[in-house]
Parts: C-alpha cells; structure tokens; sequence
C-alpha cells in the first residue's frame, strides 16, 4: 500500500491550520511550507507536525510545487489551511490506496460552508477539486491564480467531500474578491486578454443567471442569492481591472495576506 503525504502551504492561517491538520491526522505525514506567517500559524502547525518550513512566498504553483517536492512519499494529498478532509473522503482515499491506485491522481467535490449553511448550488458545487495524486506524474502548473494539476495519465473521482471554510463573513468574501481579481486580471492582460463592452456589460449578469437559475442558488434562499450577486460582481470587476491595465502599468506581483483560494 502506497504512503501519503500531505502538503499544506500557509500565510497566517493560524484560526484554520490546527483544525485542517486534525482532519488528516491519519495520513503518513505532514507538511506545512509557510510564507512567514506574522500570527501563531507556525507554532500551531508545529503542534502536529515536525515537518514545517518557513521560506519566502513565490507564487502558488512554485510553493505547492516544492511542497511536494520534500514529500518522503510520492502519494500527495494537496490541502488549503481552510479545507478539512471528512471522515468519508479519509477512507475513500486510504481504500484507493490500499487497492493499488489505477489513476495518476484523483478529483473530489469541494463544498463550502458560507452565510450559515452548505452550498451545494451555484458554481461553488460540486467544484471538484483534483488534490490527490502521484508527484512522479503530476505537477501544479498556471501563474497567478487558479492554479491546475497537469497530469500525465488517468484521472478518476472520489465521492467523499472536501469541506471549505473559505469566508468568515461577507467582508472577508469582498476582500478576497478584491484579491483574487487583481491577480485574474494580470494574468489575463500578460497574456494578451482585453476587456470589451460585452465583458462588462454582458458577462456579469450571464453570471448571476448562470449561478442563480442554471446552478440553483435560488433553492439556497437569501444567501444563494447573496452569492449569485457576489460571483457576478467578481466577473465585472475582474473585467475592469483588466480594462485598467490597458491604460495603466500593472503593479507588481505581491505575496497575499493568507492562501484563500479563489472563486
């Protein structure tokens, strides 16, 4: 049976960590990189694992990247600091390994806790997230953000939920919106992407549909509505920030307060 390793990168993350390194304390080893974290991050995750480096922040794809490189198992379970692993998706993932894994990685669905209750409509669901997989066939790729799994091989699915605690509140969701759409829109303009009327006119509100009627956000009632809205104003401001930088000099790329991935 193949061992497995679990890589975690941080940037004060000290109200997550602990909890998100309870949730695998089954697997056969931990790893935390941390960006120099200015809160408790460090000494939290030290309380469950010895296997903790501190080093600059050079981007996602780079960090997760060396994570797995120091990995002693060539099995690799990717977690974000605010996603727990259920007691489910534990032993779906322990039984593929023990049965001898036929893919070279593994998607399963992300579902995330927000506005007092699971979302399992809109694009939040089943946003199937590839996170178990064989380093000696796979590799995170992309640039700023939406990082991906490049795998040389099969992919199968898993059914056990990975559970994501992405927002405090609805400022946190806002700050992070502002976050993640200033690295979108850079990554777009670098590689020769312009905004147009269409996109900002048109997308937004395609968006809410799409996430309020198509994907269901009105069966979640007040707060499917709440982040219908919120998913669509991402894509209009992600839009206008791009519009930005045909007129201005993009700024430069900056380490994020925390590792909260994006919409």
């Amino acid at each position: 049976m193949p061992k497995l390793s679990v890589t975690v990168i941080t940037r004060n993350e000290a109200s997550d960590i602990g909890e998100a390194l309870k949730s695998v304390a089954w697997a056969d080893e931990l790893i935390v990189v941390d960006s120099i974290s200015t809160d408790d991050t460090v000494a939290i995750a030290r309380q469950h694992t010895d296997r903790v480096i501190v080093r600059e922040w050079p981007g996602y794809v780079t960090q997760k990247n060396y994570a797995a490189s120091l990995a002693s198992h060539n099995w690799i379970l990717s977690l974000d600091a605010d996603e727990r692993v259920t007691p489910g998706l534990a032993g779906e993932i322990q039984a593929t390994l023990r049965d001898a894994p036929s893919c070279s990685g593994y998607r399963m669905p992300r579902v995330t806790w927000h506005l007092g209750r699971w979302i399992r409509t809109t694009d939040w669901y089943p946003d199937y997230q590839l996170r178990l997989y064989d380093r000696r066939a796979a590799q995170w790729t992309g640039r700023y953000v939406h990082e991906a799994m490049s795998v040389r091989g099969p992919v199968g699915g898993l059914r056990g939920e990975l559970q994501h605690f992405a927002y405090r509140d609805i400022a946190d969701h806002l700050e992070t919106i502002d976050r993640y759409t200033t690295y979108a829109a850079r990554q777009m303009h670098e590689t020769g992407r312009r905004a147009g009327f269409v996109d900002l006119a048109v997308h937004p509100p395609l968006a809410f549909l799409r996430n309020y009627v198509a994907r269901g956000g009105i069966r979640d009632g007040v707060p499917g509505l709440i982040i219908s809205a919120m998913n669509a104003y991402y894509v209009f401001l992600k839009f206008a920030k791009l519009s930005e930088l045909a007129i201005e000099s993009p700024v430069h790329h900056e380490a994020p307060k925390n590792t909260k991935q994006p919409l």
